[in-house]
């Protein structure tokens, strides 16, 4: 046995915004899996975890440890930079997730801030570990990630009932802008819903090139309820952005953000702590002070979000490109084969997971070990190993690493 290369097995969570049954694509990849049970139709499957956190740990498939335990105890397979930087043995978490509805309208605190929580509300916030991530779509992708322009929500917060919530007086700036999300969080509900009425009684055309507002405004509030704070906040004042399979965005530390409709891979440093205002019933918000002081205003509009992808020498065929976001925490590598292709990886210095997300074929370990590849296929692959992906029939195969 290759005790650098191990297959895994993960869990997957079922979260009342995930896609229910085989229209989930982490309920299916889980669903792979030899020893998972299989997919229920009436049940929601929202996220695949494949890391090492403790809440929803990965195993060794052939022996049920978990990953962080076996790389305790075999820390060589890690690397000592890699420990020394990170303080953790995968200083990275990814997961596969699959919704239908918006998830919690939320921002994940820096690191001051998440010390400061862990230590004050340690059952809510369990680790001092900011979280930044990157979302790679898998199938069509909907959400909103940061805010707009300060010029079109000047222009949109000038439209009668939304002139209300903007203070007399100020200059529109970033400073206006917080004291304008922290109005709209704190309405009360029957506020809210007035306010949401009123705009549905105008005509698209009315909100000028943000003619799609009545339309979000309206399948929000059925989402959730015409009383959702949340549903003001992402659609007045934050990006909407569409994206199709292989385009990605980054969400930095503080950024706020709502992930509406699709299948996506999602790579984050290894945290769970969120600050969540909406989208979320209202005894489990946190509180809005500390969220709207903790508000960053990156990105500021739609192209500021998107991740770029490029060419990487890490495929040594030129069938490999790289996501790099602007944090040290990991990259991805995204592998996409057409039939009878094959891609060979150059040795990464640190431990990288290995996912496929379509389509089957091989994995070669060091020009000796093969094993079998398909959807839903997971592995944990240590430092300095060469791997060689084939296919017969096309295959997509995704490579979060830290190095």
């Amino acid at each position: 046995m290759l005790e650098n290369v191990v297959q895994l097995k993960c869990c997957v969570k079922h979260d009342p915004w995930g896609k229910k049954g085989k229209d989930s694509l982490a309920g299916h990849l889980w669903a792979q899996t030899p020893g998972s049970t299989g997919i229920v139709d009436s049940e929601t499957y929202s996220e695949m975890w494949m890391g090492t956190y403790p809440s929803v740990p990965a195993r060794l498939l052939s022996t049920g440890e978990t990953l962080e335990n076996y790389l305790k105890r075999k820390p060589e397979l890690v690397g000592g930079s890699i420990k020394e930087r990170f303080r953790t043995s995968l200083p990275f978490l990814p997961k596969i997730l699959s919704f239908d509805k918006a998830l919690p309208l939320q921002i994940h605190p820096d690191k001051r801030l998440a010390e400061q929580l862990n230590l004050t509300h340690p059952d809510q916030f369990a680790d001092p570990n900011h979280k930044p991530e990157i979302a790679v779509a898998l199938s069509n992708f909907e959400l909103f990630a940061g805010f707009k322009p300060l010029t079109d929500i000047e222009w949109l917060m000038q439209i009668k009932p939304l002139d209300q919530f903007v203070p007399a007086h100020a200059t529109f700036d970033d400073e206006l802008l917080r004291k304008i999300c922290k109005i709209l969080l704190q309405l009360p509900p029957e506020t809210v819903a007035e306010t949401i009425t009123q705009l549905l009684t105008l005509p698209e055309a009315h909100f000028g090139k943000q003619r799609y507002i009545p339309g979000l405004l309206d399948r929000l509030r059925k989402q959730y309820s015409e009383s959702d704070n949340g549903t003001l906040v992402a659609v007045l004042l934050m990006n909407y952005i569409t994206l199709g399979p292989g385009e990605a965005v980054c969400v930095p530390t503080d950024s706020i953000h709502a992930y509406l409709r699709g299948d996506i891979l999602e790579c984050m440093a290894r945290s769970d702590n969120i600050l969540a205002t909406g989208f979320c019933p209202r005894p489990t918000r946190n509180n809005v002070e500390i969220f709207a002081r903790a508000l960053s205003f990156k990105p500021h509009n739609p192209e500021e979000a998107i991740l770029g992808r490029k060419k990487t020498d890490k495929g040594e065929l030129g069938r490999t490109d790289e996501y790099a976001p602007p944090f040290s925490e990991f990259n991805v590598l995204a592998t996409i084969l057409g039939a009878g292709e094959e891609e060979k990886h150059r040795p990464i210095e640190g431990p990288s997971i290995v996912v496929v997300t379509k389509g089957n074929g091989e994995m070669a370990v060091a020009g000796k070990k093969k094993f079998d590849l398909h959807e839903g296929a997971v592995f944990y692959v240590g430092g300095n190993v060469p791997v060689e992906f084939s296919t017969q029939r096309g295959m997509a195969v995704y490579r979060p690493y830290a190095e």
